[in-house]
């Protein structure tokens, strides 16, 4: 996967205060995502975009938009990840 399909799966961030307990309590994150995405192709999109692995997705459809849960290794990488996009 190249950097412009991945970028066409995942489209921002999704931050609420919800989430940011997310990270500290769950090590996830909270992205809105294409619609049509697949729990592996969002898998492989953050991989591509954030070189971080996620161990697990989880999606839900919401008034907003698609919603995928990415949880990652630990707490750190969470963290990590979660400054270098911006939501810290």
């Amino acid at each position: 996967m190249n950097t412009s399909q991945a970028t066409k799966i995942i489209i921002r961030p999704y931050i609420t205060e919800k989430t940011f307990a997310l990270i500290e309590k769950d090590s996830r994150i909270c992205f809105i995502v294409d619609i049509d995405a697949s729990k592996a192709s969002i898998k492989e999109a953050v991989k591509t975009l954030y070189e971080q692995d996620a161990i697990d997705v989880n999606t839900a459809r919401t008034i907003s938009g698609k919603k995928a849960f990415v949880k990652f290794e630990s707490v750190e990488k969470a963290r990590d990840l979660a400054t270098k996009i911006g939501m810290l």
